[in-house]
C-alpha cells in the first residue's frame, strides 16, 4: 500500500517506522518546511493519506485529500467544532475519511470500558465523577481529544453531569477535566468515581507513541479503497 503522510512530525516518524516495516511505501511527507509540495497530484500517488497536523490546518488538509480523491486517516484533535462541515465535503466528494482522537487499540477498548462503567454507574447518584489526563509539554490543545471522547460518553450516561469544563469545579452538574502537560508523558487518562465508601477509577496509561501509530497504520489499511465515514469501532470490529 503507498501512503501519504501529511504532517511528518514524531506521530508521522513513529507511522512510517511502523508501516515501512510492514511492506508499506511512503510516497509523501509533507512539514512544515515543504508545504509547496502538498499538490493533488502527489496526494493521488498514495492509496491512503494520514493526516496528524494541528487544530488549525487540519481541516483544510483533510478537504484537499478528499478533492484528490484518496482516503484520509486523521488524528489531528481540536477541530470537531467543524467537524459537520467536513463531514459534509466528504459526502460531497463521494470520498472516504476516518477520525479517531486516539488510534491506540488500547485506548478504544478504554472507551468501550468507560461507556461500559458509566452506565453501571448511572443509578448510583452518591458517587461523582471526575477526569485527569497527562501529557507532555508540547501538547497544543487541552483537554485531548481522548479525554473529550471519553467525557462525551460519560455525559450521555449521566443524569447529573451536563458538561465538562477544564477546571477544577464545585459544580455538581459540570465534569471536571485537570490537564497536566509534563515531560516526558506520551498520555495517562484515568476516569475516577468517587464516594463516601470508596472509589473506582480506571485509568490507561500510553508507554510511548507506537500504540498510537501501530493503530493508524492499521485504519489505513482498512480505508484503502473505501468510501464513507468510519471510526476505529469499525476498524477494530467492536
Amino acid at each position: 500500500m503507498k501512503i501519504a503522510l501529511i504532517g511528518y512530525g514524531k506521530m508521522g516518524q513513529a507511522i512510517e517506522e511502523i508501516a515501512v516495516a510492514k511492506g508499506h511505501e511512503i510516497v509523501l511527507k509533507i512539514h512544515i518546511d515543504n508545504t509547496s509540495e502538498f499538490t493533488t497530484a502527489a496526494v493521488q500517488k498514495a492509496d491512503v493519506a494520514i493526516e496528524f497536523t494541528g487544530p488549525h490546518s487540519a481541516v483544510e488538509n483533510i478537504k484537499r485529500c478528499l478533492d484528490a480523491g484518496v482516503p484520509v486517516i486523521s488524528g489531528s484533535t481540536g477541530w470537531l467544532a467543524q467537524w459537520d462541515e467536513v463531514k459534509n465535503y466528504c459526502d460531497e466528494k463521494q470520498g472516504g475519511l476516518l477520525y479517531a482522537s486516539n488510534f491506540s487499540i488500547g485506548v478504544n477498548l478504554f472507551f468501550e470500558l468507560n461507556k461500559t462503567l458509566a452506565r453501571l454507574m448511572q443509578p448510583h447518584t452518591d458517587y461523582n465523577v471526575e477526569m485527569t489526563e497527562i501529557h507532555h509539554t508540547q501538547k497544543k490543545d487541552a483537554p485531548s481529544g481522548t479525554a473529550i471522547t471519553l467525557a462525551e460518553q460519560i455525559l450521555e450516561n449521566s443524569t447529573i453531569k451536563k458538561h465538562w469544563v477544564n477546571h477544577i469545579s464545585d459544580s455538581e452538574n459540570e465534569l471536571e477535566i485537570l490537564s497536566e502537560r509534563i515531560d516526558p508523558a506520551p498520555g495517562t487518562h484515568k476516569v475516577k468515581y468517587t464516594s463516601a465508601i470508596d472509589d473506582i477509577e480506571i485509568i490507561h496509561t500510553a508507554h510511548n507513541r507506537q500504540g498510537f501509530a501501530g493503530g493508524a497504520v492499521l485504519a489505513a489499511e482498512f480505508m484503502k479503497g473505501k468510501k464513507g465515514i468510519y471510526t476505529m469501532k469499525e476498524v477494530l470490529g467492536l
